[in-house]
């Protein structure tokens, strides 16, 4: 049996056809397709379309029936995906060693990518759309709900842990006139802080998180917990607790897998978030035990889909400065990072929330009107 034989079946339990006439049935300019897929599994699959080998137009609508039917699990275990499924398992990928490979794949590009992909802010986690009307508005909303479950004050300070950009610790500083310290391990991400909120109360950090000390009121961290790796959750917990006041409280927003054993995405773990790794909600319920009561969890999945398809729409309507920039090949693989992501929350298998932690546990119940 060819391989276009053995694949065309598997794509048909996702009601997805090869040269079909629906958006989201795939287009094949290069036959070596299909053995390139045999061979080399989704991670051969990600790079044929960076060259150019097939199209998609709805390649969002494609990924969301695609990981809606678990394809992934039906495709042959190739050589190199059973590498990194097995050293995933056995080693600590997210060392302080290798803590700088995300920066220096994706966190450390060019700023004019992400300010051509995400809002004003530069807020690179999922948006909060409940009342908003644009991504602006969804990403300001976000970072106010933040502000206001943490009971944020004029004066307090606040670490965030993987501060981004400075979206949050800019917007607390404006809005909430706190004061705030952020740790990254991008050396961009520290010189773009540093210009755009001089004269604020904001001080970035070229740090691990495992290196911060001090003591603080609050700690924040958004889209960072999905690089810090099942062997050191509880060190992570065991941090942010240790610099946190008796009476503040830690508010983690994170992508959580459905999966009981996350699995590991072999083209994103290259192109994208290199030894980055999912957790599950009760990962992070078993590493908190003894340090924190979870006071709330609040799961917006399906919002994630709406800002990525938000984000891919800006980019889009960048992409010929871009690709004139960073060529053809880097805008594919851009437009199939985001499309992929959005078809995975579209299909619900992976969700995205905030956690509520308290040292102690707030007198009383914590309370929220979201």
């Amino acid at each position: 049996m060819s391989a276009r034989d053995q694949l065309t079946p598997i794509l048909a339990l996702a009601d997805v056809e090869v040269n079909g006439a629906r958006a989201w049935d795939i287009q094949v300019h290069n036959p070596d397709l299909f053995s390139r897929v045999a061979a080399e599994g989704s991670l051969g699959f990600g790079e044929a379309y960076m060259d150019g080998w097939w199209d998609c137009e709805a390649l969002d609508e494609f990924f969301h029936r695609v990981v809606g039917a678990d394809l992934g699990r039906r495709l042959e275990l190739t050589p190199a995906l059973a590498w990194l499924a097995i050293t995933s398992r056995l080693q600590n990928r997210q060392t302080k060693a290798r803590a700088r490979r995300v920066a220096k794949v994706h966190y450390d590009l060019d700023v004019d990518v992400f300010e051509a992909t995400f809002d004003a802010r530069l807020t690179g986690s999922c948006a909060y759309w409940l009342n908003a009307g644009d991504l602006d508005q969804a990403q300001e909303a976000k970072l106010d709900l933040v502000c206001r479950k943490i009971g944020l004050e004029p004066g307090q300070r606040v670490l965030d842990i993987g501060c981004g950009w400075g979206a949050f610790m800019g917007y607390a500083a404006e809005r909430y006139a706190a004061r705030c310290v952020g740790v990254t391990v991008s050396t961009e991400q520290v010189a773009y802080v540093k210009r755009r909120y001089e004269g604020q109360p904001v001080e970035p950090l070229l740090m691990d998180y495992r290196d911060y000390s001090g003591e603080v009121d609050h700690v924040v961290s958004m889209g960072m917990f999905e690089h810090v790796g099942h062997r050191n959750y509880r060190a992570y917990f065991r941090k942010a607790r240790s610099v946190l006041k008796d009476g503040g409280l830690f508010l983690l927003h994170t992508i959580v897998s459905g999966e009981r054993s996350p699995s590991i995405e072999p083209w994103l773990d290259r192109y994208i978030f290199p030894n980055g790794v999912l957790p599950t909600v009760g990962q992070i319920g078993q590493a908190t035990e003894d340090l924190f009561v979870i006071e709330d969890f609040e799961n917006f999945g399906a919002y994630y889909d709406r800002t990525l398809m938000a984000w891919h729409a800006n980019f889009m309507r960048r992409r010929g400065a871009m690709a004139a920039k960073y060529g053809e090949r880097f805008c594919r693989m851009w437009d199939y990072y985001l499309a992929c992501c959005a078809g995975g929350f579209r299909s619900r298998r992976i969700s995205v929330g905030q956690f509520v932690l308290s040292p102690h546990g707030v007198p009383g119940g914590w309370r929220l009107e979201r």
